[in-house]
């Protein structure tokens, strides 16, 4: 693999102090880019830029919380103040806040929507008229498979707005396609990031495993790659589309066919 396929290009990668985003981050940093670093926590934010600069890498760090629709604006523009340009947005930046159905929260609702669904609009439309100026870009999103392909209970504000993401995705890929700027995403399956350690404990992960054909969680790097093939010059001709890095774990048509897959070719051909 080259270290040069994003070689001059300027990214904004949201939520990238730890997990996915952070893994995104130095991928991209690593391949050339220049990586601005946006993260509402400064500690997480400071921690990501160290591993980039101390691996010989160029970043900056922009303390910014998309659900502010102001400072979506504010990241991109001091963005193209410091670097001159931006190439690629990636926001992956997402709250995890849940409620069920018939006990929701307006508050938390607006917050996960805002957060994962509204900051979309806000930072594409932030970014657009750069990207159409310089002849092209990449917008990226970090989506789900909760959501858009499966169900959890307890998880209907989070899974309403990274459906949501899958058709902002197709839209605005269709909006701009004459512009040369590609618009794609990434739905994770179950990642091993801080965000999955609050949902289950060691032992609960090794449970959970179970139920991926693959037989073990995945790793941050696998999101953050799938997101750098989007994001390369490899990907021109692809816009609205979704990868599923989810080892699997949506195929089964019931956790039931995981338990004996080889006893399952007695079937073929009866």
């Amino acid at each position: 693999m080259s270290a040069n396929r994003l070689k001059s290009k300027v990214a904004i990668v949201t939520g990238s102090g730890q997990g996915i985003g952070q893994a995104i981050a130095r991928v991209f940093a690593a391949e050339g880019a220049k990586v601005v670093i946006a993260t509402r926590t400064p500690a997480h934010g400071e921690a990501t830029l160290k591993l980039i600069r101390d691996a010989g890498y160029e970043a900056t760090h922009i303390t910014t919380d998309v659900g502010d629709v102001e400072q979506c604006t504010a990241v991109v523009e001091q963005t193209v103040r410091h670097y001159g340009r931006i190439d690629i947005l990636v926001h992956n930046a997402a709250s995890f806040l849940g409620g069920s159905v018939a006990d929701y929260s307006e508050e938390d609702l607006e917050t996960v929507l805002s957060v994962n669904l509204k900051a979309c609009f806000r930072l594409s439309k932030a970014c657009i008229p750069h990207l159409r100026k310089q002849g092209g870009g990449r917008l990226l999103f970090t989506s789900s498979v909760t959501g858009p392909r499966v169900a959890m209970p307890g998880t209907s504000y989070y899974a309403a707005s990274k459906a949501g993401v899958n058709g902002f995705i197709r839209t605005a890929a269709l909006e701009l396609a004459r512009d040369a700027i590609t618009v794609n995403g990434v739905e994770p399956g179950y990642i091993k990031t801080p965000a999955m350690d609050l949902l289950a404990d060691a032992e609960g992960q090794k449970q959970m495993a179970k139920y991926v054909p693959m037989g073990y969680i995945g790793d941050p790097s696998d999101i953050a790659y799938a997101m750098l093939f989007l994001a390369s010059d490899e990907a021109r001709y692809v816009t609205g589309q979704t990868i599923v890095v989810d080892g699997g774990s949506t195929l089964p048509e019931s956790p039931a066919f995981l338990d004996d897959v080889e006893g399952m070719k007695g079937l073929q051909g009866s």
